[in-house]
């Protein structure tokens, strides 16, 4: 699981972006807890038997900079993903998605 962040901790969101250092470690990746809750549940209610490991991250990343300039700067020896969009995720969430049905539904982006 990802760095998890509750609803109330979206605002703060965009200041991580004036030190990418910060989040580097897990390439820049968070989920909120309601989207945990979800991939819990998801599992609990799989089918399947036994034990498997997942990556449960939100969609995108906390950054304002995009992808692109972040890999630049920070990683310039790995190329993104072909499809990557400038803010999707670095993390590969695609098992949860494909075996649990996995779909994190909150953004920081968006605002009510």
């Amino acid at each position: 699981i990802s760095n998890i962040l509750e609803e109330a901790d979206h605002a703060t969101i965009p200041g991580f972006s004036a030190d990418p250092l910060l989040r580097k470690w897990n390439l820049w990746s968070w989920v909120d807890s309601r989207d945990v809750a979800q991939a819990c549940r998801l599992a609990l209610d799989a089918p399947e038997r036994g034990a498997d490991c997942f990556t449960i991250a939100g969609a995108d990343t906390v950054m304002t900079i995009p992808n692109a300039e972040l890999m630049a700067r920070y990683y310039p020896s790995v190329r993104l993903v072909e499809g990557t969009g400038p803010f999707d995720t670095l993390l590969s969430i695609d098992k949860a998605r494909r075996v649990l049905g996995y779909a994190p539904l909150h953004t920081w982006r968006v605002r009510a």
